[in-house]
């Protein structure tokens, strides 16, 4: 409670905006395109089952998209949160016998979407007010936007990486702009 003298101002209150609910797109992709658009439904959080079906759906849209990358060898590379690195989500990868890319602790320099696939996202989401996860699928149509990326879009991010990932090594893991 507020104590004000009677001639005082009335107090404004401004509208208060719902702030945006977040959606969460996991994105898989390499030299030659989008391999598997994951989108989390509103007000869910990845945890280690969660990640582990998602891989089950990578594993899939692999045999479907580039059968002959099961035959080498799958190398992912992804940060170090929390989901990303129980034990649920290595047993798999050691059944499968995939690869992790080590990845140095908040260096998003060195990650490829976020150096060099959101830029892109970002304009083309062009600040758009997004209700819910359906808004990002249909009308957006991100699996479309992928599609219509040029092939050398994809190459050139994943062969940049080599190139961000010697001048880390110069640099002692420290950060690459």
């Amino acid at each position: 409670m507020t104590w004000k003298h009677p001639s005082s101002p009335v107090t404004k209150k401004f509208k208060v905006q719902r702030s945006a609910a977040k959606v969460i797109a996991t994105v898989f992709w390499d030299a030659k395109g989008e391999i598997l658009l994951n989108i989390l439904p509103q007000d869910k959080c990845v945890n280690a089952a969660k990640y582990s079906s998602t891989l089950g759906c990578l594993r899939d849209a692999i045999r479907c998209k580039r059968p002959g990358l099961l035959r080498r060898g799958v190398v992912l590379q992804h940060d170090k949160a929390t989901p990303q690195s129980a034990r649920l989500k290595l047993q798999w990868l050691q059944r499968y016998g995939w690869e992790i890319l080590h990845h140095p602790a908040h260096s998003p320099d060195l990650a490829p979407s976020d150096f060099y696939l959101f830029a892109p996202l970002n304009r083309h989401l062009g600040g758009i007010a997004l209700e819910n996860e359906g808004d990002l699928i249909g009308e957006l149509n991100l699996k479309n936007w992928f599609a219509h990326l040029d092939l050398d879009f994809f190459r050139v991010g994943i062969y940049s990486l080599l190139s961000r990932w010697l001048k880390c090594i110069d640099l002692h893991e420290d950060y690459v702009k």
